[in-house]
């Protein structure tokens, strides 16, 4: 891929678009100069400013896989199959953070415990559990669990602070999940700067995951790979916004005897939602393999570029994105470390495949019900072609099982969701969010053919 043709062509023609229409939405430059104020200067105190709170949230999920597709369970020891598959959990969350003492030197404690019910402990419905129930080695549920979500100390001086222990981390290669019951953490030590008014730097060392439905600690290892894992995870990078109407990210991390991996993000806004106003989103990985190569070779180019217009209460949004390489463009499970445009259900990130998605949304506070939203989206992929694949690195196991057989495959999925946020009262901030999805692949694509409906309920709390 060439960024500086096709990406940043398509980018400049969005500008050219949207200049037609009211500019709103400064484009002035950004200059960068220390940060106006301290955070630490502020600080309240160890006990002043301690807060006790959390949230909970019922996860309800149902799927059918169609065009042949099954799921397996095993009873009195035999296996057996069915099409469907039912998750329900309540996940809680109870955290309790102090505030950081006062001083030139800050220190702060954050503790979060998480629990699980499963309100569904049938075995022939959870298939297993997977990462969406907690499961034993004989496929019956794990009817209550608890463990630590969060336990670290937090040192910080000015604007910048250092964190050590297991903690929530963000950014376009390493970032906690959270589309389950219960969030991934992760355990290591990171640090956060914004001693800048524009400009702010991130990075961390990370040895150990927490997922989602797992009580211990686990290695890391990628998402679409054979199960090798790692147990070290570096990543540094800046956010920057050199424009008003312009944010940009640059990260890179180093996977131990994975990849290296490298993004570059960017956000642009032109006109006045009242009248036209055009988002412009681009998103670009590079891959590369690293060490002992225990995922292969790896050369891979994988970039996403989005297109949306708002007018008043409606949203719609073009999103291209291309992968190439002859492997799948991967990611390290229990992080939502892609930002791609068109990842979904599916992250149609198949090796050399191509996809194409229309979303629109509407939101109904611009017809007089603030907090109900909707959204369709439908998204095709295709020409993915994994024929070309030879990265074992001389290995008996491919790093990609069967993605030599993924010739001319294509799919395609198709969405609409709906959620509402209880603008006011004891229940405020509280979401319920409802969504139906449908995924269609031919034979030998990853994803299969498969409908899901999701129902998800979330409710904020305080305590003190």
């Amino acid at each position: 891929m060439k960024l500086s043709s096709k990406a940043l062509l398509a980018l400049a023609i969005s500008s050219i678009t949207a200049t037609a229409y009211a500019e709103s939405v400064s484009q002035d430059f950004v200059p960068t100069t220390l940060a106006g104020t301290s955070a630490q200067s502020e600080a309240k105190g160890f006990i002043e400013d301690f807060s006790l709170g959390g949230t909970t949230r019922n996860w309800y999920s149902h799927e059918s896989k169609y065009r042949g597709g099954t799921f397996e369970y095993k009873k009195h020891g035999q296996t057996l199959t069915d099409r469907n598959r039912t998750n329900w959990v309540q996940g809680t969350i109870i955290n309790a953070s102090s505030g950081f003492t006062q001083g030139t030197v800050g220190v702060k404690t954050e503790l979060a415990v998480y629990n699980a019910v499963v309100l569904d402990r049938s075995k022939r419905d959870i298939k297993g559990g997977s990462n969406r129930t907690l499961a034993d080695s004989d496929g019956d549920a794990v009817g209550q669990w608890s463990k630590l979500g969060l336990a670290n100390v937090q040192f910080r001086v000015s604007n910048t602070t250092l964190t050590a222990g297991r903690q929530n981390f963000s950014s376009g290669i390493v970032d906690t999940i959270g589309n389950r019951a219960l969030p991934s953490s992760f355990e290591g030590v990171s640090f956060n700067s914004e001693e800048f008014s524009n400009l702010s730097f991130q990075g961390g060392v990370f040895d150990r995951v927490s997922p989602r439905t797992e009580q211990s600690l686990s290695k890391f290892r990628s998402e679409y790979g054979n199960g090798v894992e790692t147990d070290k995870v570096s990543t540094l990078g800046l956010n920057y916004q050199p424009l008003k109407s312009l944010k940009v990210s640059v990260f890179g991390a180093n996977v131990k005897d994975f990849w290296n991996q490298y993004y570059f993000g960017a956000t642009h806004e032109l006109g006045d939602a009242q009248q036209l106003a055009l988002t412009t989103g681009f998103n670009y990985y590079k891959t590369v393999d690293e060490g002992k190569k225990e995922m292969g070779e790896i050369d891979n180019d994988t970039f996403s570029l989005s297109l949306g217009l708002a007018h008043q209460a409606h949203s719609l949004t073009f999103s291209y994105q291309a992968v190439n390489g002859n492997e799948y463009f991967d990611y390290l499970h229990e992080t939502n470390g892609i930002y791609l445009a068109n990842s979904l259900t599916s992250d149609f990130n198949g090796p050399n495949e191509k996809s194409f998605q229309i979303a629109y949304g509407i939101n109904m506070a611009e017809y007089g019900v603030p907090g109900l939203k909707f959204n369709v989206y439908s998204a095709r992929g295709w020409g993915i072609d994994g024929t070309h694949y030879t990265g074992n690195n001389g290995r008996a196991k491919f790093a990609y099982d069967g993605i030599q057989n993924q010739d001319g495959e294509k799919h395609q999925e198709y969405g609409v969701g709906g959620s509402y946020a209880i603008q006011s009262g004891p229940l405020k901030a509280t979401t319920v969010r409802a969504t139906y999805v449908e995924h269609r692949g031919s034979e030998f694509q990853a994803d299969g053919s498969i409908k899901e409906f999701r129902l998800v309920t979330t409710v904020p709390f305080n305590i003190l």
